[in-house]
């Protein structure tokens, strides 16, 4: 990871020799994926030092009424650092960015906080990660899943709903964008939302714009 007086040295670098922004953010990042030899994905152990982008809920159907085998989790969504920085410069995604989304379970508050009510975040019980290699996917982008224990994994199928929906709602170069607080105006500010995104944007209500 580059320390900040690294940092500062590569923007007046960049600056020097005249290189855009937009061709700094299709530079490899050092932190970008890696492989085994048959094409797996090797787990990013240090995900967790990564750029923290979002949390979500996801609740029962009915609160009052879950339907059986439904869970209640969380989503925490980080990004490897130089790609963080790369998309705040360009508001797009540098070759080799990685996101991942751990999902933790959800468990109400416990009588020893001081809340008393609400819900708290518990084990992991699932390892998403999303991939940018223009090298190495027909798509660019590919998704992988890591059972517990597993240090690979194999590429999700490109056939895989998870890709459809992404490509038709993803905010910028098909990653929700749109759910990263810190991140979405920064694609506002550099034009680089998506049509797709764009149009659907058009057809919601005024108070969820």
């Amino acid at each position: 990871m580059f320390s900040t007086s690294k940092l500062i040295l590569l923007s007046l670098t960049l600056a020097l020799i005249g290189v855009s922004p937009e061709k700094a953010a299709k530079t490899p990042s050092r932190e970008g994926p890696e492989y085994t030899t048959d094409g797996q994905l090797r787990f990013p152990r240090n995900y967790r030092d990564w750029v923290w982008l979002t949390s979500d809920f996801h609740r029962a159907s009915d609160p009052l009424k879950p339907q059986a085998g439904e869970r209640r989790l969380f989503n925490n969504i980080f990004v490897n650092p130089e790609a963080y920085k790369a998309f705040l410069r360009t508001g797009r995604w540098p070759d080799r960015t990685m996101l991942v989304v751990e999902q933790r379970t959800a468990v109400e508050m416990g009588s020893t906080n001081p809340n008393q009510k609400g819900t708290d975040q518990n084990s992991v019980i699932g390892i998403g990660v999303h991939v940018k290699d223009d090298a190495r996917f027909p798509g660019k982008w590919a998704f992988f899943g890591f059972q517990s224990g597993k240090s690979t994994a194999s590429m999700i199928p490109a056939t895989a709903a998870c890709y459809r929906c992404h490509a038709s709602r993803g905010a910028v170069d098909t990653t929700f964008v749109q759910f990263y607080p810190t991140l979405l105006p920064t694609a506002k500010s550099k034009d680089t939302l998506s049509p797709a995104y764009l149009q659907a944007r058009r057809t919601l209500p005024a108070a969820t714009k």
